[in-house]
């Protein structure tokens, strides 16, 4: 049983108009907001079903982690807090249960996202202190470290960018242990959205046969 690995999806209350706000100008509020919605809930879904490691959400806004009309009940949910996105994934990352194991911060809008990617970074996580899983955009779709994350984590990041994976790389600690795994998209513009439609449209699955192992 995977008691031991967490995974932590990082999501926001998919409402219209307030969710990818980025994809939503080129494809309208209503598409947008159900593409995100329907993206999450098959993360979820696979995600969950893999008894490799346990699934938690992190929320926002941060009182929706409380009513969480939007996912399954029986889902753990934590507000993800105040600060940018980088003071929001380090908070994550260090949040109890600290020394229970290696856990991982996954966007919620990768859509091509199966178990094998998680896997592999829990994996990864045997020999490295953290690991990263690049987006096409420069930023990345998934970060995790082993214990505690090394302080100063995010400092002077451009988020939103095609710098933020590199500024993170670049502030990180001397003697830190980095890995790469595989580089995935997340979709937050039309053109993105099309194409993950396209992909949609050669038969390509993100779905994996879950595993009781390891």
């Amino acid at each position: 049983m995977g008691a031991n690995r967490h995974v932590i999806l990082f999501v926001k209350a998919p409402r219209r108009g307030r969710a990818k706000r980025r994809l939503a100008a080129d494809i309208g509020h209503a598409a947008a907001a159900r593409f995100y919605r329907e993206t999450v809930a098959g993360v979820l879904s696979r995600l969950m079903r893999d008894r490799r490691w346990r699934v938690r959400l992190a929320v926002t806004p941060d009182g929706f982690a409380a009513r969480g009309r939007f996912w399954p009940a029986a889902v753990p949910r934590h507000p993800q807090g105040g600060g940018d996105i980088g003071r929001r994934m380090a908070r994550a990352l260090a949040a109890p249960p600290a020394a229970a194991g290696p856990r991982l911060v996954i966007g919620g809008d990768i859509p091509d996202l199966a178990p094998r990617h998680v896997w592999a970074a829990f994996d990864a996580l045997r020999r490295h202190d953290l690991v990263f899983g690049p987006a096409v955009d420069g930023g990345f779709w998934l970060v995790g470290t082993r214990g505690a994350p090394p302080a100063g984590l995010f400092r002077d990041v451009r988020w939103s960018g095609p710098h933020a994976l590199a500024d993170t790389l670049a502030g990180l600690p001397g003697g830190v242990r980095v890995v790469l795994v595989d580089e995935l998209a997340d979709v937050d513009d039309g053109a993105g959205w099309r194409r993950w439609k396209a992909r949609r449209g050669t038969g390509a699955s993100p779905s994996d046969a879950p595993s009781g192992g390891a």
